[in-house]
């Protein structure tokens, strides 16, 4: 299965709804940065990761309803993935915070982070799968 499944050719509504996902995503994404900040003192930049675990999720049950269930039009499909989820989650951001971490020479939260990052996401991915494979 290519991505082209997952997405719709360009259009000016396709470019509306990608626009209009992103917002939402970024706001969301926003929104779990300042809770988390607001609630909880850490140098362990754990609203990134929050944001990119639900992401990871979210796009491996959107996989299934979209490629393999066929349950998501078209026209939803890049305001989903492309925009939703591609301004919550963010690779940039996650980048730059491991950097900052072993700037700080906080080696041990920069692996620690790296590590959890990568393979949350990824069982996040497959157990989003599996789940919406299931039901």
């Amino acid at each position: 299965m290519t991505m082209q499944v997952l997405l719709n050719p360009s259009s000016v509504t396709t470019l509306v709804a990608v626009a209009s996902g992103g917002a939402i995503g970024a706001i969301l994404r926003y929104v779990i940065s300042v809770w988390f900040v607001s609630n909880y003192a850490s140098t362990f930049p754990w609203p990134t990761l929050i944001a990119n675990a639900i992401g990871a999720l979210l796009i491996g049950i959107l996989y299934v309803l979209i490629a393999e269930k066929g349950l998501v039009a078209v026209t939803w499909r890049p305001f989903l993935i492309i925009g939703l989820l591609g301004a919550l989650t963010t690779f940039s951001s996650f980048s730059l915070e491991t950097i900052t971490l072993v700037e700080q020479a906080e080696w041990f939260l920069a692996v620690v982070y790296t590590l959890s990052s990568v393979l949350l996401c990824l069982l996040l991915t497959w157990l989003g799968i599996m789940l919406t494979r299931f039901f």
